[in-house]
């Protein structure tokens, strides 16, 4: 027997949603395709020429050539450092963790059937923090834990906790936000505890950046990581779409329609918690992107996963690189963390969909 919607579930997240959702046209999936990677590529060299330095257009693709072994670099050596050693590697890295931290919203949204289902909300991104910190302020591990691994452990113990908070208070959609938020208070009152007790002065500058989201330490090391596990978990979601669909029913929907649902939800789950820690430990916590661009995106590509995953993708790492260049940018010389961006964009969005879920709209 299909369930109907649950509590609190929005349009799209149960029976009635699913159901009334219109796959996009042809030709609007098309349009999707043809202009998506064109406006991520644009925005990439756009945002690259934005800075103190007066760079074109031109020059980014001179410099990017050159790197590549298809052509000679037209800037000086200083020119060509600030575009490739230094804009191009965060804004890379920018991209890479819109697309990573929106696709993790997508795939919680859709798991737990909750419009409000986010690495940031959920605990997560706080959990990575905290393994992260206790990594290097306690030295966990003794030298064989390594930051990604201690981000890692943090974002799985801290989704643990999530799911049994809430399935002790219930279950319900509200229930797993509100404990996702004790879950994310939590995690942040314990860095805080350590940082305070165990850290010395240059160890705390290095906790805010994952307390507050920047960018500003990428490097070219990062990128890589980051855009391969990215490649790898977008494929594991990808190949469960059609599982993912399915839970768009309800669990035991699901499961009547021969999906594993318990092996299904810690295969995804672990997947996004993977991709979280990589983020956090390369970009620190940076809040309410995986909440804000899913919506946006089934807006543009519908709710059917085979297109709205990777059109999350996109949208989350076209957002993502302007929200890194407004940050850097909006009080030059100063630099504001980017995940005070996104949050100024993302709280109004909660609230609205806080109070859109509640309608029952």
């Amino acid at each position: 027997m299909v369930h109907g919607r649950r509590t609190g579930a929005p349009p799209g997240y149960g029976t009635t949603g699913a159901a009334a959702d219109t796959p996009t046209s042809p030709v609007r999936r098309g349009l999707l395709w043809a202009t998506g990677p064109v406006v991520l590529v644009l925005s990439v060299a756009v945002a690259v020429t934005i800075g103190p330095a007066r760079i074109s257009v031109p020059d980014v693709w001179s410099v990017v050539s050159s790197h590549l072994g298809i052509g000679d670099a037209r800037l000086t050596p200083i020119r060509d450092g600030i575009v490739w050693n230094l804009r191009m590697p965060r804004t890379l890295l920018a991209a890479v963790c819109g697309a990573g931290l929106a696709v993790c919203g997508a795939v919680m949204q859709s798991l737990l059937r909750n419009p409000l289902a986010d690495p940031f909300v959920l605990g997560v991104s706080s959990g990575a923090s905290t393994g992260a910190v206790v990594v290097v302020v306690l030295g966990a591990g003794g030298g064989a834990v390594s930051v990604p691994g201690g981000a890692f452990a943090g974002a799985l113990g801290a989704f643990a906790l999530v799911l049994m908070l809430s399935h002790t208070l219930g279950g319900s959609t509200d229930r797993v936000v509100l404990s996702g938020v004790a879950v994310m208070q939590l995690f942040s009152a314990l860095t805080s505890f350590v940082v305070m007790t165990a850290a010395d002065a240059e160890q705390t500058r290095g906790v805010l950046f994952w307390l507050l989201g920047s960018l500003s330490g990428a490097g070219w090391s990062d990128v890589r990581i980051c855009a391969a596990v990215l490649a790898v978990a977008l494929a594991v979601c990808l190949g469960h779409a059609r599982t993912l669909d399915a839970f768009a029913f309800g669990q035991d929907a699901a499961a009547a329609l021969g999906v594993r649902v318990g092996r299904t939800r810690t295969v995804l789950l672990c997947t996004t918690a993977l991709l979280t820690a990589a983020l956090v430990s390369s970009a620190g916590a940076i809040g309410f992107v995986g909440l804000v661009l899913p919506h946006a995106a089934r807006a543009l590509a519908g709710a059917g996963h085979r297109r709205l995953l990777p059109v999350t993708a996109l949208s989350g790492a076209v957002f993502m690189v302007w929200a890194d260049t407004l940050a850097r940018t909006v009080l030059v010389p100063q630099e504001v963390p980017v995940g005070v961006v996104t949050s100024l964009v993302g709280v109004p969005v909660f609230v609205l969909i806080l109070h859109r879920t509640r309608r029952g709209v």
